[in-house]
Protein backbone atom coordinates (compact mmCIF):
# COMPACT_ATOMS: atom_id res chain seq x y z
CA UNK A 1 0.00 0.00 0.00
CA UNK A 2 1.46 3.71 -0.92
CA UNK A 3 1.62 6.07 1.10
CA UNK A 4 -0.85 8.09 -0.75
CA UNK A 5 -3.50 5.43 0.49
CA UNK A 6 -2.82 5.29 4.10
CA UNK A 7 -5.62 6.22 6.35
CA UNK A 8 -5.25 9.06 8.30
CA UNK A 9 -4.82 7.97 11.92
CA UNK A 10 -3.93 11.35 13.05
CA UNK A 11 -4.01 11.18 17.15
CA UNK A 12 -5.45 14.47 18.71
CA UNK A 13 -4.89 13.31 21.95
CA UNK A 14 -2.38 10.59 23.00
CA UNK A 15 -2.70 8.17 26.01
CA UNK A 16 0.05 8.62 28.72
CA UNK A 17 2.02 6.29 30.35
CA UNK A 18 0.65 4.75 33.46
CA UNK A 19 3.22 2.04 34.40
CA UNK A 20 6.51 0.88 33.07
CA UNK A 21 6.88 -3.03 33.58
CA UNK A 22 10.36 -4.63 34.47
CA UNK A 23 9.79 -8.15 32.92
CA UNK A 24 10.88 -11.44 35.23
CA UNK A 25 13.69 -13.55 34.30
CA UNK A 26 11.81 -17.10 34.04
CA UNK A 27 11.87 -20.31 32.12
CA UNK A 28 9.21 -22.17 30.84
CA UNK A 29 8.74 -25.32 28.83
CA UNK A 30 11.36 -27.98 28.98
CA UNK A 31 13.74 -24.91 30.36
CA UNK A 32 14.08 -22.27 27.53
CA UNK A 33 15.08 -18.96 29.34
CA UNK A 34 12.86 -16.36 28.56
CA UNK A 35 11.14 -12.85 30.44
CA UNK A 36 7.73 -13.05 31.43
CA UNK A 37 6.81 -9.19 30.84
CA UNK A 38 2.87 -9.65 32.13
CA UNK A 39 1.88 -12.14 34.11
CA UNK A 40 -1.32 -13.16 36.35
CA UNK A 41 -0.78 -9.72 38.65
CA UNK A 42 -2.00 -7.67 35.37
CA UNK A 43 -4.52 -9.61 33.89
CA UNK A 44 -7.61 -7.48 35.63
CA UNK A 45 -5.72 -4.59 34.12
CA UNK A 46 -5.03 -5.45 30.71
CA UNK A 47 -7.78 -7.55 30.19
CA UNK A 48 -8.09 -9.44 27.65
CA UNK A 49 -4.01 -9.97 28.09
CA UNK A 50 -3.60 -12.84 30.02
CA UNK A 51 0.71 -13.09 29.47
CA UNK A 52 3.67 -11.48 27.02
CA UNK A 53 6.60 -13.62 27.23
CA UNK A 54 9.97 -12.22 25.59
CA UNK A 55 12.38 -14.36 24.62
CA UNK A 56 16.09 -14.03 22.20
CA UNK A 57 19.20 -15.86 22.76
CA UNK A 58 21.97 -16.86 20.39
CA UNK A 59 22.73 -19.72 22.87
CA UNK A 60 21.35 -23.14 22.14
CA UNK A 61 21.22 -24.37 25.63
CA UNK A 62 18.82 -21.21 26.11
CA UNK A 63 16.27 -22.50 24.36
CA UNK A 64 16.89 -25.99 22.22
CA UNK A 65 14.87 -27.97 24.53
CA UNK A 66 11.35 -26.30 23.10
CA UNK A 67 8.33 -26.78 24.82
CA UNK A 68 7.58 -30.61 24.53
CA UNK A 69 3.96 -31.42 24.50
CA UNK A 70 1.67 -29.56 27.21
CA UNK A 71 -2.18 -28.53 27.07
CA UNK A 72 -4.22 -26.02 27.17
CA UNK A 73 -7.99 -24.71 27.48
CA UNK A 74 -9.94 -21.58 27.51
CA UNK A 75 -7.56 -19.31 25.48
CA UNK A 76 -5.53 -17.73 22.27
CA UNK A 77 -2.41 -17.91 21.54
CA UNK A 78 -0.06 -15.71 19.23
CA UNK A 79 3.29 -16.68 18.67
CA UNK A 80 5.54 -13.73 16.89
CA UNK A 81 9.00 -15.05 15.68
CA UNK A 82 11.14 -11.84 15.01
CA UNK A 83 13.96 -14.35 14.22
CA UNK A 84 14.40 -17.95 13.91
CA UNK A 85 12.81 -21.08 13.55
CA UNK A 86 9.83 -23.33 15.75
CA UNK A 87 7.35 -26.06 14.37
CA UNK A 88 4.40 -26.87 15.59
CA UNK A 89 2.73 -30.05 16.11
CA UNK A 90 -0.77 -30.68 18.20
CA UNK A 91 -2.97 -33.59 18.89
CA UNK A 92 -5.71 -32.11 16.77
CA UNK A 93 -3.30 -33.19 13.66
CA UNK A 94 -2.23 -29.81 12.72
CA UNK A 95 1.55 -29.23 11.90
CA UNK A 96 3.53 -26.17 11.13
CA UNK A 97 6.49 -24.45 10.74
CA UNK A 98 7.28 -20.26 12.25
CA UNK A 99 10.06 -19.11 10.48
CA UNK A 100 11.47 -15.50 10.96
CA UNK A 101 8.94 -12.71 10.97
CA UNK A 102 5.89 -15.04 11.22
CA UNK A 103 3.24 -15.82 13.65
CA UNK A 104 1.34 -18.92 14.47
CA UNK A 105 -2.39 -18.39 15.99
CA UNK A 106 -3.44 -20.93 18.04
CA UNK A 107 -7.14 -21.03 19.42
CA UNK A 108 -6.87 -23.39 22.49
CA UNK A 109 -10.88 -23.88 23.05
CA UNK A 110 -12.46 -26.73 24.95
CA UNK A 111 -8.95 -28.25 24.72
CA UNK A 112 -5.38 -29.03 22.52
CA UNK A 113 -2.21 -30.65 23.38
CA UNK A 114 0.73 -29.13 21.66
CA UNK A 115 4.19 -28.74 21.21
CA UNK A 116 6.70 -26.11 20.15
CA UNK A 117 10.14 -27.27 19.02
CA UNK A 118 12.76 -25.03 17.74
CA UNK A 119 14.24 -26.06 14.44
CA UNK A 120 17.62 -24.86 14.70
CA UNK A 121 21.06 -25.79 16.49
CA UNK A 122 22.62 -22.42 16.73
CA UNK A 123 21.66 -18.25 16.14
CA UNK A 124 19.36 -16.17 17.46
CA UNK A 125 15.59 -17.48 18.13
CA UNK A 126 13.70 -14.21 19.69
CA UNK A 127 9.87 -13.44 19.33
CA UNK A 128 6.99 -12.86 21.53
CA UNK A 129 4.06 -15.60 22.90
CA UNK A 130 0.88 -13.23 23.88
CA UNK A 131 -2.14 -15.08 25.40
CA UNK A 132 -5.66 -13.41 24.79
CA UNK A 133 -8.24 -14.75 26.57
CA UNK A 134 -11.49 -16.38 25.54
CA UNK A 135 -15.40 -15.23 26.46
CA UNK A 136 -16.89 -17.24 28.56
CA UNK A 137 -19.04 -18.54 25.59
CA UNK A 138 -16.31 -19.56 23.59
CA UNK A 139 -13.87 -20.81 25.90
CA UNK A 140 -15.34 -24.61 25.01
CA UNK A 141 -15.25 -24.49 21.13
CA UNK A 142 -13.21 -26.89 18.87
CA UNK A 143 -9.69 -26.00 18.75
CA UNK A 144 -8.28 -24.44 16.07
CA UNK A 145 -4.80 -23.16 14.68
CA UNK A 146 -3.63 -20.74 12.10
CA UNK A 147 0.05 -20.19 10.48
CA UNK A 148 0.64 -16.70 8.83
CA UNK A 149 4.02 -16.36 6.59
CA UNK A 150 6.51 -13.02 7.04
CA UNK A 151 5.07 -12.81 3.82
CA UNK A 152 1.76 -12.88 3.99
CA UNK A 153 1.80 -10.19 6.97
CA UNK A 154 0.08 -7.05 5.83
CA UNK A 155 2.99 -3.99 6.28
CA UNK A 156 3.29 -0.07 5.48
CA UNK A 157 5.91 2.27 5.71
CA UNK A 158 4.72 5.88 6.53
CA UNK A 159 6.26 8.88 5.12
CA UNK A 160 8.73 9.02 7.81
CA UNK A 161 10.65 5.66 7.36
CA UNK A 162 8.33 3.91 9.83
CA UNK A 163 7.54 0.28 8.92
CA UNK A 164 4.40 -0.92 10.41
CA UNK A 165 3.59 -4.74 10.36
CA UNK A 166 0.07 -5.28 10.69
CA UNK A 167 -0.22 -8.78 12.82
CA UNK A 168 -3.58 -8.32 14.09
CA UNK A 169 -6.36 -5.98 14.27
CA UNK A 170 -6.37 -2.52 11.59
CA UNK A 171 -4.04 -0.05 11.72
CA UNK A 172 -3.92 3.69 9.23
CA UNK A 173 -7.03 1.43 7.14
CA UNK A 174 -4.89 -1.64 6.85
CA UNK A 175 -6.17 -5.14 8.10
CA UNK A 176 -4.07 -7.11 10.13
CA UNK A 177 -3.44 -10.79 9.51
CA UNK A 178 -5.92 -12.01 12.40
CA UNK A 179 -9.09 -10.59 12.94
CA UNK A 180 -10.93 -11.31 16.27
CA UNK A 181 -14.43 -9.71 16.79
CA UNK A 182 -14.97 -10.10 20.57
CA UNK A 183 -11.94 -9.13 21.91
CA UNK A 184 -10.13 -7.37 18.52
CA UNK A 185 -6.86 -7.23 19.54
CA UNK A 186 -4.36 -4.99 17.75
CA UNK A 187 -1.15 -6.28 17.66
CA UNK A 188 1.71 -4.15 15.51
CA UNK A 189 5.69 -4.51 15.00
CA UNK A 190 6.60 -0.83 14.34
CA UNK A 191 10.25 -0.37 13.23
CA UNK A 192 10.92 3.98 13.72
CA UNK A 193 14.09 5.54 12.39
CA UNK A 194 15.71 7.76 14.87
CA UNK A 195 14.06 10.62 15.12
CA UNK A 196 10.38 9.50 13.44
CA UNK A 197 7.00 9.43 15.11
CA UNK A 198 4.06 7.65 14.91
CA UNK A 199 0.44 7.32 15.27
CA UNK A 200 -1.94 4.91 16.64
CA UNK A 201 -5.94 5.55 17.13
CA UNK A 202 -7.48 3.16 19.67
CA UNK A 203 -10.73 2.91 21.18
CA UNK A 204 -11.07 4.27 24.54
CA UNK A 205 -12.41 1.37 26.19
CA UNK A 206 -9.77 -0.88 25.17
CA UNK A 207 -6.94 -1.49 27.37
CA UNK A 208 -3.13 -0.75 25.95
CA UNK A 209 0.32 -1.21 26.23
CA UNK A 210 3.60 -1.52 24.18
CA UNK A 211 6.85 -3.43 24.80
CA UNK A 212 10.03 -1.99 23.25
CA UNK A 213 12.77 -4.83 21.92
CA UNK A 214 15.02 -2.10 20.17
CA UNK A 215 16.26 1.28 21.23
CA UNK A 216 13.93 3.76 23.13
CA UNK A 217 10.89 5.87 22.44
CA UNK A 218 8.48 8.25 24.33
CA UNK A 219 5.14 9.17 25.11
CA UNK A 220 3.93 12.29 26.54
CA UNK A 221 7.48 13.14 27.28
CA UNK A 222 8.19 9.89 29.61
CA UNK A 223 10.49 7.52 27.69
CA UNK A 224 10.67 4.03 27.67
CA UNK A 225 14.27 2.22 27.07
CA UNK A 226 14.78 -1.47 25.34
CA UNK A 227 13.36 -4.54 27.15
CA UNK A 228 10.52 -2.48 28.98
CA UNK A 229 6.73 -2.54 28.86
CA UNK A 230 4.82 0.77 29.13
CA UNK A 231 0.99 0.00 30.09
CA UNK A 232 -1.09 3.37 28.86
CA UNK A 233 -3.63 5.11 30.38
CA UNK A 234 -7.38 4.62 30.36
CA UNK A 235 -8.34 8.16 29.09
CA UNK A 236 -11.43 8.77 28.22
CA UNK A 237 -10.54 11.97 26.44
CA UNK A 238 -7.32 10.17 24.51
CA UNK A 239 -8.24 8.41 20.78
CA UNK A 240 -5.00 7.03 20.58
CA UNK A 241 -1.06 6.81 21.39
CA UNK A 242 1.95 9.20 19.73
CA UNK A 243 5.22 7.84 19.76
CA UNK A 244 8.31 9.31 19.58
CA UNK A 245 11.95 7.48 18.17
CA UNK A 246 14.91 9.24 20.09
CA UNK A 247 16.57 6.36 18.14
CA UNK A 248 16.31 3.64 16.19
CA UNK A 249 13.63 1.50 17.52
CA UNK A 250 11.25 -1.47 17.86
CA UNK A 251 8.51 -2.02 19.63
CA UNK A 252 5.12 -4.01 19.75
CA UNK A 253 1.82 -2.02 20.50
CA UNK A 254 -0.86 -3.97 21.51
CA UNK A 255 -4.24 -3.25 22.26
CA UNK A 256 -7.82 -5.26 23.03
CA UNK A 257 -11.43 -4.71 24.12
CA UNK A 258 -11.82 -6.30 27.51
CA UNK A 259 -14.43 -9.46 28.48
CA UNK A 260 -15.44 -8.25 32.10
CA UNK A 261 -15.09 -11.67 33.20
CA UNK A 262 -13.83 -13.93 35.92
CA UNK A 263 -9.79 -15.06 34.95
CA UNK A 264 -9.22 -18.42 36.95
CA UNK A 265 -6.25 -19.51 35.72
CA UNK A 266 -4.15 -22.67 36.32
CA UNK A 267 -0.87 -23.08 34.47
CA UNK A 268 -1.90 -24.13 31.42
CA UNK A 269 -6.12 -24.11 31.89
CA UNK A 270 -7.69 -20.13 31.92
CA UNK A 271 -11.61 -20.44 33.09
CA UNK A 272 -14.02 -18.23 34.66
CA UNK A 273 -14.34 -20.59 38.21
CA UNK A 274 -12.50 -23.15 40.20
CA UNK A 275 -14.81 -25.69 38.67
CA UNK A 276 -14.15 -25.47 35.27
CA UNK A 277 -10.55 -25.33 36.11
CA UNK A 278 -11.64 -28.97 38.47
CA UNK A 279 -12.97 -29.97 35.30
CA UNK A 280 -10.01 -29.16 32.90
CA UNK A 281 -7.77 -31.01 34.93
CA UNK A 282 -9.76 -34.26 35.02
CA UNK A 283 -9.96 -34.03 31.41
CA UNK A 284 -6.61 -34.11 30.72
CA UNK A 285 -5.83 -36.79 33.25
CA UNK A 286 -8.26 -38.54 31.34
CA UNK A 287 -7.22 -37.64 27.82
CA UNK A 288 -10.19 -35.93 27.09
CA UNK A 289 -8.07 -33.24 25.61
Amino acid sequence: MSIQELKNDAVKQSRSIEQIVVGRATSDGAGVKLTRVLGQALQTRLDPFLMLDAFGSNQPNDYIAGFPNHPHRGFETLTYLVKGRMRHSDNAGHQGLLETGGIQWMSAGRGIIHSEMPEQKDGLLEGFQLWINLAAADKMTPAAYQDVQSEQIPEFVTAEGVKVRVIAGVSHGVAGAIQRPTTQPVFLDVHLPAGASFSQSLPAGHNGFFYVYRGEVTVAEQTVASQRMAILTNDPAADGVSLQANQASRLIVVAGAPLHEPIVQHGPFVMNAQVQINQAIDDYQAGRI
